[in-house]
């Protein structure tokens, strides 16, 4: 067999997991190879990124509270109103039949009950407005819930970064 040579001709290069064998090339800079990171260094970046990291979950979180709690408060503000309007107008019995049936008390009484209609109407309203703004937190918590699951490290391009990042932790 041939001999190659000198090995310290000779280098291993790792090209995307195919590995071969070329001559060395001389080195511009420093051969010295970099220095090893320190621990203390390493361990502050490493808590400044939890850090960080706890700061923004903690602001997501206090934003969703916000938002229920505002719900709440028109929820509870609609019950108020719904229960001052029943006090302010007493509401006449459907089953109750006039004794004498004049015009104007018919009309008083359609005139309550039309009153008595809106009134459900705008609780209605306030009901699906309501729902509709659950809903809408909902579909967030669920978009962010797919979202983290999209932005794993497993869909990166590169085995060396998903190697990496599962060594970091």
């Amino acid at each position: 067999m041939a001999d190659l040579g000198n090995d310290d001709e000779w280098e291993l290069v790792n090209d995307s997991g195919f590995v071969y064998k070329r001559k060395k090339r001389p080195r511009l800079g420093s051969t010295a190879p970099p220095p090893p990171p320190d621990p203390a260094v390493e361990e502050k970046n490493r808590r400044e990124r939890k850090k960080r990291a706890l700061i923004k979950l903690k602001e997501r979180y206090l934003n969703e509270i916000h938002k229920w709690e505002h719900l709440s408060n028109t929820l509870e503000d609609m019950r108020q109103k719904a229960q001052n309007q029943q006090q302010d107008e007493p509401s006449p019995s459907i089953h109750q039949a006039p004794v004498v049936s004049s015009d104007s008390t018919s009309g008083r009484i359609l005139d309550d009950l039309l009153a008595q209609a809106e009134a459900h109407e705008a609780i209605i309203r306030d009901a699906s407005y309501l729902c509709d703004v659950a809903e809408s937190l909902s579909n967030a918590q669920e978009e962010r819930v797919y979202q983290s699951f999209i932005d794993l490290p497993i869909w990166t391009s590169s085995p060396h970064d998903l190697i990496a990042s599962l060594c970091d932790d």
